[in-house]
């Protein structure tokens, strides 16, 4: 059989499709398993050894279609269920299988707060998309990350007080009101008896330069001086990590660390909480909040000005955690 799964986006989501990867790869006799996704997250898959074949496309599909219709596909489990996928869908004519989003009992959440969504985590439904072809079961073994060796940062590279141990902060999410306010992260990093490290793109550089300059050595700044594979080295090598609802949140799950995970305007019951997490691993959120959640992904700034569902976080809980 072979088989192409299809995820286009983004790092988190990504990451939480592997245990379809693996359980095709090892459960199926003969499965030849390709991935198509987005060149930007190419580093998300390239060392995973379940996977034969990584198709990667700048934009369009039809980059990529010629060569997609040459491997004659005997399925395909679309794991991303848009416009785009059922185009490809479409042009390929090959049977296939696609996840459920709920979208509409998501909205019902966002914006009656009616919760009908079923218990469970999406890894389950993407799961379930698999089933229509293959008899995969759960192996329990949670999600996949793998880390190439010439992206190890070596723990020499990092200053002589974090070579003992540090934990790891992450400080990027890709919408404001899934990230703690500057203030609120300057207090936690106050507040941290350890060395922390700083996990966050370019785009984080300058909050992580106010954090170094109001708390001092113990912070060590790796924000967009790291690909993401140099990134997760640090995770694996952390403490613990204190993470936003975003994908290092789902790496750090991936390399079964204690993932202390803060919610701001999104919630776990969306289904795509720590997945298996270490088993000290804790969720941190402001529970009975009429406005949350607000939308099931985010917005730039809070709707309702006072930002209650990051503003209310306890600290204190979480350095207890740590």
């Amino acid at each position: 059989m072979k088989v192409l799964i299809v995820r286009f986006s983004s790092i988190g989501d990504i990451v939480l499709t592997t245990p379809v990867i693996r359980c095709i790869k090892k459960q199926v006799p003969g499965a030849e398993v390709h991935y198509l996704t987005k060149a930007s997250f190419a580093r998300v898959l390239q060392a995973n050894p379940y996977v034969d074949k990584l198709i990667l496309i700048e934009k369009e599909i039809t980059e990529v279609l010629a060569e997609l219709k040459g491997e004659h596909y005997d399925c395909i489990i679309d794991l991303h269920h848009n416009l785009r996928t059922k185009r490809l869908i479409a042009a390929l004519k090959v049977k296939s299988s696609s996840f459920h989003k709920l979208n509409f009992r998501k909205l019902l959440l966002v914006n009656f707060k009616i919760n009908a969504l079923p218990a469970g985590h999406i890894v389950d439904r993407y799961l379930d998309a698999a089933k229509k072809f293959f008899k995969v079961r759960n192996d329990g073994h949670g999600l996949d990350y793998f880390i190439p060796e010439a992206d190890t940062v070596p723990l020499s590279a990092l200053p002589e007080m974090h070579q003992k141990g540090y934990v790891a902060v992450v400080v990027a999410a890709t919408y404001a009101t899934k990230r703690m306010p500057p203030d609120k992260l300057i207090d936690l990093c106050n507040q941290i008896n350890h060395p922390i490290v700083l996990l966050g793109g370019a785009a984080e550089l300058q909050l992580a330069e106010l954090l170094a300059v109001n708390i001092g050595d113990k912070i060590y700044n790796a924000c967009g001086r790291t690909n993401l594979n140099q990134s997760a080295s640090l995770v694996q090598q952390s403490i613990c990590v204190v993470t936003p609802d975003t994908g290092l949140m789902h790496i750090a799950s991936a390399l079964n660390k204690k993932v202390l995970s803060v919610w701001g305007n999104t919630i776990p019951e969306f289904g795509m909480y720590p997945y298996m997490p270490n088993e000290q691993s804790v969720i941190f959120e402001v529970k009975g909040l009429s406005c949350r959640p607000c939308t099931k992904l985010g917005y730039n700034a809070c709707p309702k000005g006072h930002f209650k569902c990051m503003n209310n976080i306890d600290l204190d809980k979480i350095t207890q955690a740590i």
